[in-house]
Formats: structure tokens, C-alpha cells, sequence
């Protein structure tokens, strides 16, 4: 699997589980929104469903990994999924790390600073 692969697997996953600060964020970029509520969204946002989130994420992360393996590596039953174990395992593996990794990369440092940009946090 390569990188590029991976990033296309795991890129709407780990928007989708970054909106409770993303969505803010834009909000506030949009000039939809001011500071204060945005602020105040975030918060609850973060606070009471990040789980939800996260959740949300994952459940897109493993559909996005089956659309994948079916699409690309043209494995559609379970037959070719059991003589193909390895490839397989290596890709949800590889898809899961590269989420994860892709996740608090893009929340923790892509999202935390343009909100400090935006002044929405500290």
C-alpha cells in the first residue's frame, strides 16, 4: 500500500473525527460564527462528544477500508479475503496506524494552531 493510498483512505475519516474543532474553526474562517461562540462550540464539542466523533471516524475509517479493498484490491468475498489473509491484514493494519497517526497530527497540531490563529483558543 502506498502512501498515497493511504491518504486517500484515511483523509474523510480523520476530517470527519476532527470536526468537533474543525467545524468551529471553519465557522469562524467563514465569518459565519464569532470567537466566543465558536469558542464555546468547541468546547462542548470537545468535552461531551468527542467520543462521537471519534466513533463517527472510525466507522468511516472501516467502510473506507472496505470500498478499498473491494474497489482497488478487487477482493469482494470471503473466499478471496482468506487466500489474500496477508494483504489484507497489512492494509486494515496500515489503514488504521495511518488514521490514527493522520488524526492526532491533523487535530492536535493542524487544527490546534489555526484555532489559536483564529484566537478561538489559547
Amino acid at each position: 500500500m502506498k502512501l498515497r493510498e493511504i491518504f486517500k483512505v484515511v483523509s474523510l475519516p480523520v476530517a470527519v473525527a476532527s470536526l468537533c474543532c474543525l467545524g468551529p474553526v471553519i465557522l469562524v474562517a467563514l465569518g459565519l460564527s464569532t470567537v466566543s461562540f465558536a469558542a464555546s462550540l468547541s468546547d462542548t464539542f470537545y468535552g461531551d462528544y468527542k467520543w462521537a466523533f471519534r466513533g463517527v471516524g472510525l466507522l468511516l475509517l472501516s467502510i473506507s477500508i472496505t470500498f478499498y479493498l473491494r474497489r482497488t484490491k478487487n477482493i469482494c468475498t470471503l473466499d478471496q479475503a482468506k487466500r489474500r489473509r496477508n494483504e489484507v491484514i497489512n492494509t486494515i493494519a496500515l489503514a488504521v496506524m495511518g488514521g490514527t497517526f493522520g488524526y492526532l497530527f491533523f487535530l492536535y497540531v493542524v487544527v490546534h494552531y489555526l484555532g489559536v490563529w483564529f484566537s478561538i483558543w489559547e
